[in-house]
């Protein structure tokens, strides 16, 4: 059973429907992709109860939704409270996809056993998810991912950059143009939530999506260049900038917890994942072709 309707949930759906699996996806909505093996039913995540119904039987539930950004400390918490509950009554097995907000600020490569240190309100929010979790006694892995990007992705790439440079216009980012950063493609995360869901030697513990390293101005390059695009054009948004911004919509105050230490690349080791469950990163201009 999967929890959520995002593009992460549809392919890892779809993956696990490709392999003769049946899925039952839920979401608020009932939304979900069309296969004969994947049902799809209306229903929301806090409603304890009801999705302990819908869970009993299954194998594994994965969750790949999350609240309105703004929400996370509030609302987190209480959905996260709901789907440990409906695993602990129903036996299942739990897979989570988490991010990387939970460690903090870093000053090297992120691996997956680094302490999470997060002190801002959505990082302590994700770093609890997890820690209560794991501390529960029922069979749970959490897969994190760095910044989305790919076909249906939703992220401040996808939001803020793709659209803009495959329309030529000018692209304001809240992140540093030329530091290197790590990006997850939406279907290597589904891959690898797939994989860790059958491995017991996943469980217990934390996993990283594979990801790619590279600067917003490159990866934004390199969309342009596979779609004959011109040279994009960006500028970065700054602090102040956003403290605006969040005047008409909250989303953007949400931002200053999540930039990364000016100057400092955000790199992800995901080593374990590719040697332990055998997941790779897709080449950026294969993901990125999709895109297109």
């Amino acid at each position: 059973m999967i929890v959520g309707r995002g593009a992460t949930a549809t392919r890892t759906a779809l993956h696990l429907a490709g392999d003769g699996e049946r899925v039952r996806m839920i979401s608020r909505s009932g939304a979900g992709p069309e296969h004969p093996l994947v049902e799809r039913v209306a229903a929301d995540a806090t409603d304890t109860d009801r999705l302990t119904r819908l869970t009993e039987g299954a194998h594994t539930l994965f969750t790949t939704a999350a609240p309105a950004y703004h929400t996370w400390p509030e609302q987190f918490p209480v959905m996260s409270a709901s789907l440990l509950t409906a695993v602990e009554r129903s036996g299942a097995a739990y897979v989570m996809l988490g991010n990387l907000y939970g460690y903090g600020p870093v000053d090297r490569p992120v691996e997956p056993d680094f302490p999470l240190a997060a002190t801002g309100p959505k990082g302590r929010a994700r770093a609890r998810v997890w820690e209560e979790a794991a501390a529960s006694g029922v069979r749970v892995t959490e897969v994190r991912a760095a910044q989305f990007y790919g076909a249906g992705a939703f992220s401040v790439f996808s939001l803020m950059v793709q659209r803009q440079v495959l329309e030529s216009r000018l692209a304001l980012v809240p992140q540093e143009l030329d530091v290197p950063h790590s990006y997850s493609a939406i279907g290597d995360t589904a891959r690898t939530l797939v994989a860790a869901s059958r491995d017991e030697r996943a469980y217990g513990r934390a996993w990283h999506a594979p990801t790619s390293t590279l600067s917003a101005r490159d990866l934004a390059r390199r969309l342009a260049r596979l779609a004959g695009a011109p040279e994009p054009r960006m500028e970065q948004l700054t602090e102040r900038d956003l403290t605006l911004l969040a005047l008409d919509n909250p989303f953007w105050g949400e931002m200053h917890e999540v930039l990364t230490k000016p100057g400092h690349p955000f790199v992800v080791d995901y080593s374990d994942t590719e040697k332990i469950l055998g997941v790779g990163a897709t080449p950026v201009d294969d993901v990125l072709r999709e895109v297109i």
